[in-house]
C-alpha cells in the first residue's frame, strides 16, 4: 500500500472543503447501514447516486478545492462495518493533490488507540474523525483518552461531530441514536485535558450553538466547520462571532455528499461577513490549520 503523502498546492485552490463523507468503497459497500444513509438522504433532499474516492476527487479537482475525506467507523454500535480508511487513504495517495485522508477507529472496539497510532504510521492519515451519536460513546469519558493521546503525539487535529444530526432523522427512535453525546461541552473536557489537540466541532451545533461558542472561544485548540447547513440558515450568534472573535478559528466544511460545496458557496456568498474574513474561513485557516505548507503541502 502507497503512504499518503500531501501534495495539495495550497496557492492553486480556492477553497479546502473540511469535511467530506466517502460513503462507497470501490466494491459498492456502503459506509453505513443503507436505511441510515437513504433516510440521511431524504432529510438533506440529497442524490442517493453515491461516489467513490476516486469520484470524489474527480469532483473537487473540477472545482480547484481541496477537501478533507473519511469514514466513520461505529462498528460496535450500528454491526455495521465501514468503509476501509486503507482504501480510503490509497485513494487519497493517488489524488493527493486534491485529498487529505483522515482515520477512523471504533472508541468502542479492540485497541482503538494502537489503530490510530497505525493509521497514522502506515497510511499517513492526517488527522480523525469521531461522530460520537453514531458511535455511541461520550467522548470526555477517560476511557477514550489513549485515543486522544495518540492522536496529540502525532500533532494532528481530530474532528468531532456536533449538534443536530441527519443521520438516523426521522427514523423510529432516531435508529436508538442519542443526541446527547454530541453537545459540544462534552468536548469542553477533551481541550482542557489535552492543549496539544486541535479539536475541530463540525457543524453548527443546534441546538447547542452558544456552547460551541463559548468553548471555541475560550480554548485555543477549538476550531468550528461549517459543515451540515446551507449558510443562509446559520444562527446570528455563530455569523456574528465568525465575523470577529472566531474568525481565525471557522473553517469551510460542506458534508458532501449531503450538501454540495455548490450550494454552499452559493448561499455563503450572501452573508454579511467582512471581506478580510471570507479568504480565511474558505481556505486560510484550514491551510494553516491542516499544515498544508509546512512540509505537508506547497504554496500555502
Amino acid at each position: 500500500m502507497t503512504r499518503y503523502e500531501c501534495a495539495v498546492d495550497a496557492g492553486a485552490v480556492v477553497a479546502v472543503d473540511t469535511h467530506v463523507h466517502v460513503e462507497k468503497d470501490g466494491h459498492g459497500h456502503l459506509s453505513l447501514p443503507g436505511e441510515v444513509l437513504d433516510a440521511a438522504a431524504r432529510y438533506f433532499k440529497a442524490p442517493t447516486d453515491r461516489m467513490t474516492i476516486d469520484e470524489t476527487a474527480d469532483y473537487y479537482r473540477e472545482r480547484s478545492m481541496a477537501a478533507v475525506v473519511f469514514t466513520v467507523d461505529a462498528t460496535t454500535s450500528l454491526g455495521h462495518a465501514p468503509n476501509s480508511t486503507e482504501e480510503i487513504a490509497e485513494g487519497a495517495a493517488r489524488n493527493n493533490d486534491v485529498l487529505i485522508p483522515f482515520g477512523s477507529v471504533d472508541p468502542r472496539g479492540d485497541d482503538p488507540a494502537g489503530r490510530a497510532r497505525r493509521q497514522v504510521e502506515e497510511l499517513g492519515v492526517r488527522g480523525f474523525k469521531f461522530h460520537p451519536t453514531l458511535q455511541d460513546f461520550d467522548p470526555s469519558d477517560a476511557r477514550y483518552f489513549p485515543i486522544y493521546e495518540v492522536i496529540q503525539e502525532y500533532g494532528l487535529p481530530a474532528i468531532f461531530h456536533t449538534g443536530q444530526t441527519g443521520i438516523g432523522a426521522r427514523l423510529p427512535g432516531g435508529f436508538g441514536l442519542k443526541l446527547g453525546l454530541s453537545n459540544p461541552m462534552l468536548l469542553d473536557v477533551v481541550a482542557a485535558t489535552f492543549p496539544g489537540l486541535d479539536i475541530i466541532m463540525a457543524h453548527p451545533s443546534v441546538p447547542w450553538q452558544d456552547e460551541a461558542i463559548a468553548v471555541a472561544t475560550h480554548k485555543g485548540n477549538v476550531y468550528i466547520d461549517l459543515s451540515g447547513w446551507s449558510p443562509k440558515y446559520f444562527p446570528t450568534a455563530l455569523v456574528r462571532q465568525a465575523n470577529s472573535l472566531l474568525q481565525d478559528k471557522v473553517l469551510f466544511a460542506s458534508d458532501f455528499p449531503l450538501l454540495t460545496p455548490d450550494r454552499w458557496l452559493k448561499d455563503f456568498a450572501q452573508l454579511e461577513l467582512k471581506d478580510e474574513v471570507r479568504p480565511k474561513i474558505l481556505k486560510d485557516n484550514a491551510v494553516r490549520l491542516l499544515g498544508l505548507g509546512e512540509g505537508g503541502g506547497s504554496g500555502a
